[in-house]
């Protein structure tokens, strides 16, 4: 495992990326050592630290074995888990969760869990969005009204489940910030019969998210694809959101479909769980990841850009079929860890190749009318420096002056 949780300038094992950066798929154990969930987790950045009570981090876990006799316990914040590879048998305090590919599973802070493989699983690798001094929940939908997005009658809870084998010895791994402490105990920590109460774990099929876009003109941020957020000690700016890009309808009348180029102030971290994906390039693919930093640009390319300009009509069509990406977006700027940058042996940091628009038509620049227009606007501007000058000319200004009182 590899754990970090520091995310301060003062720690010198996290450094900054550079403005973009990809991953290819993240490395599956092989089959010469067994490794499950606690030793499987790996830290890739994030920010702030889990004693101030606001942060975030992100993981990736990747496991070839099940936990035996051994619960996790993490103290520091809410984990938010998303399997990408391989179904999961969750055994929590609270019940079973069985996650599957494509789906997400919140587990809060202080709750015992064991992780097992799926029956005829052999490896299974996914992605963590912890939380640190908030809690996952659904975005208020405002104008949208009741219902939307990710509605709530689609969230799965456990039922008790108590333990088939409650005597015998058993490890309890903690996260206390960031790091790992063991403690043994000679019962099962799933002794539980029943509960009741409103914070437990629970699961949610991505599949599901009732997706809302613009139905006549214009796009709409990507923030109405929210599924979870977090809300930060800003009430106008959350600790972090996630986001889903599924299959759906695009029909917006009289407008060029695809996202425009852009930069705005979020970190952004992108990874695909299935099909082709929404990265920049062919390396982002099932099981990696991608980055834009904050008020980097990035937007579509130029051969896309070129296609979608030869389309004459708008008519409705099917987007984003057979393939799911998911995006945690940040206030925050990221850190990231050794095991990001180096460890995983999977990172390009080259950014887009500038190469990617020489195809995108000039429709400006090379315009009569824009070079008329851009003619006019320099003329007149050399004609107001003339007119300006000689306020910058003390001598002529003093010139000026005397002319005038001799004249009156």
């Amino acid at each position: 495992a590899h754990i970090q949780n520091c995310f301060l300038s003062l720690n010198p094992e996290v450094e900054t990326l550079p403005e973009q950066a990809e991953w290819g798929p993240f490395p599956l154990p092989d089959d010469s050592e067994k490794i499950d969930f606690v030793d499987g987790l790996h830290t890739l950045g994030g920010s702030g630290d889990p004693n101030l009570r606001e942060g975030i981090a992100l993981y990736i876990y990747a496991i070839n074995a099940s936990m035996e006799k051994r619960a996790f316990c993490n103290t520091d914040g809410d984990f938010l888990i998303c399997a990408q590879q391989g179904n999961l048998d969750i055994q929590t305090e609270f019940g079973m969760i069985f996650l599957q590919p494509g789906e997400i599973c919140v587990i809060q802070r202080g709750v015992r869990f064991r992780i097992a493989l799926g029956p005829g699983v052999q490896k299974a690798r996914g992605y963590i969005t912890e939380v640190w001094g908030s809690m996952w929940e659904l975005p208020d939908l405002g104008p949208l009204g009741g219902h939307g997005l990710a509605n709530p009658r689609d969230f799965l809870y456990p039922v008790a489940h108590i333990d088939d084998e409650l005597s015998g010895d058993w490890e309890i791994v903690n996260k206390n910030t960031g790091r790992y402490n063991c403690l043994e105990q000679d019962h099962s920590p799933f002794d539980l019969v029943a509960w009741h109460g409103n914070v437990v774990p629970y699961k949610y099929d991505l599949t599901k998210f009732a997706s809302q876009n613009a139905t006549s003109i214009d796009h709409t941020d990507p923030s109405v694809n929210t599924v979870l957020t977090a809300k930060s000690r800003d009430p106008n700016t959350p600790l972090a959101d996630f986001l889903w890009f599924g299959p759906r309808w695009d029909v917006a009348s009289n407008t060029f479909r695809l996202p425009y180029f852009h930069r705005n102030s979020a970190s952004e971290f992108l990874a695909c769980l299935y099909g082709e994906g929404l990265g920049r390039s062919d390396d982002f693919q099932p099981g990696g990841g991608s980055f834009e930093g904050g008020h980097t640009p990035h937007g579509g390319f130029s051969e896309a850009y070129v296609d979608e300009m030869r389309i004459q009509e708008s008519e409705p069509r099917r987007i984003l079929e057979g393939q799911m990406t998911i995006m945690v977006e940040s206030s925050r700027t990221f850190l990231w860890t050794e095991y990001a940058r180096v460890g995983c042996g999977t990172i390009n940091t080259r950014g887009t190749d500038p190469k990617v628009w020489d195809t995108l038509p000039d429709r400006f620049s090379n315009n009569p009318e824009a070079k008329a227009l851009l003619k006019r606007v320099k003329e007149d501007k050399k004609l107001m420096e003339e007119r300006s000058k000689v306020y910058y000319d003390d001598a002529a200004l003093e010139e000026l002056l005397n002319s005038k009182t001799n004249g009156h």
